[in-house]
């Protein structure tokens, strides 16, 4: 007969896990010492889910204090579109976007010359002649005056976004009657005042260059230049006080000027001039304007072989150079685009060497920047004149130099450039103006008619028009107001003449609001979406500064 090891309903008295033979009664002793233990860890499992409860409830009761001690964070309320006007005012070609209050949303500056701008803010309350020259922050979200600087007449030139990084107190910086004048963006203030330079008036750009003079704040370079030489002054970041003495260029005239950071990390002011682009090492700057300052200033051994033996200067483009700009504003060491005669040339930002480029009849506005395709390198967006009172808006791709994308258009007056705002897909949405000739009610020149058209580069076959500016245009940019969720275009409407006086508009119109009301014009081999598919696919864009 077989046997097993295994315990079975016939063998209930087998051998039990304590190892008592099977059948054994247990004695007096075990059974009170296996009690004790069954007591004890009953009495354990009792503490165990005692604590656990009463972590959990103060867990509980600590969240929901601070749910309502804390409040959560308020989104913005903005209105999607927003109007300002000033009777009787003049303004100027500036706008600037800034972060002026505590708010998310960025904030516009810009300038006004009137005699008041509310019943109790007016050039005669800080005892200045009327009219006078008015910096003003209005809010992004409803625009409303968050502050205003009077200031005395003329206005010359005004800079912003002259704060980042820099250890700088201040953000805007305006050239206005005999007076360079510092100002706070978030409230208004004055930081500093100084009377300008002796010598030819600057004009700007502001080159902010690294610190001079041992404050640990950034300072300031100013360029001026007339028929026969070209000025720079260095100026003291902190005060505004002249950093040595004037540097005197002899030279023909600068049109133009940018300050550039090679790969090196040496500093170089541009200048264009009739001859070509030319490279002024700040080193050498510093030292003539002051005798051996320069900071620990590096030097492009590469770039100074190249050096002119008379007066310094360093060849970088010899072509007769109409413009010049930076690909990314924000930064000194981007790549550098160049509109020279009949070509657009782009430099590469580490060695100022020749990329690509491109030949064109002549370019009207200044060029502007945007991603067509998805390669990470921005492109190039111009204005080509083809005669007839026609013009070609080019795309060229930041890499080779060809074109991606073209269209024609009546070249309208009072056309702002074309912009853009990039998206989170890694594409930007292009804004342009003009009038597509199949829109002309006439084959006379276009007198009056203008439109704005967005383009989508995945339905680059069509465009959205719309037609809701009729006003002169004095200033016109597009930017993102909120990070990710408010992309809009900011107008600034006035009288034809360029400080003249007349009824002065600022309005803000956010960029999706003209999606509904506009209309899908197609061209080329056009794409199979419908006019309702083309418009969801604006409205469904986000967008970024990446």
């Amino acid at each position: 007969m077989e046997t097993t090891d295994q315990a079975t309903e016939g063998d209930p008295l087998k051998t039990g896990e304590d190892g008592a033979e099977a059948g054994t009664v247990p004695s007096a002793t075990e059974l009170k010492r296996k009690s004790c233990k069954e007591l004890g860890f009953s009495k354990l499992s009792h503490w165990r889910t005692a604590v656990f409860f009463l972590s959990l409830f103060l867990c509980l009761t600590i969240v929901f204090a601070f749910s309502f001690i804390i409040p959560c964070p308020v989104r913005p309320q903005y209105l999607v579109t927003w109007n300002s006007s000033f009777p009787g005012a003049a303004t100027y070609n500036f706008l600037a976007f800034e972060h002026a209050n505590e708010d998310k949303v960025m904030d516009v500056l810009f300038i006004l010359k009137t005699t008041e701008v509310t019943q109790n803010r007016s050039c005669a309350d800080k005892g200045l002649s009327s009219p006078c020259v008015f910096l003003l922050a209005l809010d992004g979200t409803h625009g409303e005056n968050l502050w205003d600087c009077p200031l005395e007449p003329d206005f010359h030139w005004a800079q912003c976004g002259l704060e980042r990084e820099t250890g700088r107190t201040w953000d805007c910086l305006l050239s206005h009657s005999d007076k360079l004048t510092a100002i706070d963006k978030r409230t208004g203030t004055k930081i500093w005042q100084q009377s300008q330079p002796t010598g030819l008036r600057s004009s700007a750009p502001v080159l902010s260059v690294p610190d001079l003079d041992g404050d640990k704040v950034g300072d300031v370079a100013l360029v001026a230049s007339d028929n026969t030489q070209t000025q720079l002054v260095l100026l003291s970041g902190k005060t505004g006080d002249q950093i040595g003495t004037t540097v005197v260029l002899d030279s023909t005239e600068t049109a133009s000027h940018l300050l550039h950071r090679t790969e090196k990390g040496s500093y170089y002011v541009l200048l264009q001039k009739d001859t070509g682009l030319y490279g002024w090492a700040l080193w050498k700057i510093a030292a003539k304007a002051k005798a051996g300052m320069d900071m620990g200033l590096k030097k492009d051994q590469h770039l100074e072989r190249n050096a002119s033996g008379t007066d310094g200067l360093v060849p970088i483009y010899k072509s007769e150079v109409s413009r010049m700009l930076k690909t990314d504003e924000t930064d000194d060491s981007s790549n550098l685009l160049v509109v020279a005669g009949k070509e657009v040339a782009l430099l590469d930002g580490k060695h100022l060497e020749l990329l690509w480029r491109f030949n064109t009849s002549s370019v009207l506005s200044e060029p502007s920047f945007g991603h067509f395709n998805k390669d990470g390198l921005i492109d190039v967006v111009i204005e080509e004149d083809i005669g007839n009172n026609t013009k070609r808006i080019i795309i060229l791709d930041g890499k080779t130099g060809g074109v991606l994308w073209e269209v024609q258009l009546l070249a309208s007056p009072n056309s702002p450039r074309p912009v853009s705002i990039d998206t989170t897909n890694y594409f930007s949405v292009f804004m342009f103006w003009g009038l597509m000739p199949s829109e002309s009610n006439s084959s006379e020149p276009v007198t009056s008619e203008r439109r704005s058209y967005m383009l989508h580069p995945l339905y680059s076959n069509a465009v959205l028009e719309s037609t809701n500016v009729v006003d002169h245009i004095i200033a016109f940019k597009a930017t993102l107001m909120e990070r990710g969720r408010h992309a809009a275009y900011i107008l600034l409407i006035g009288p034809k003449e360029e400080g003249a006086e007349g009824t002065v508009v600022l309005s803000k119109r956010k960029l999706k609001q003209d999606v509904p009301d506009s209309k899908v014009l197609r061209f080329g081999d056009g794409t199979t979406k419908s006019n309702e598919d083309i418009k969801e696919a604006f409205n469904r864009l986000r967008f970024s500064d990446w």
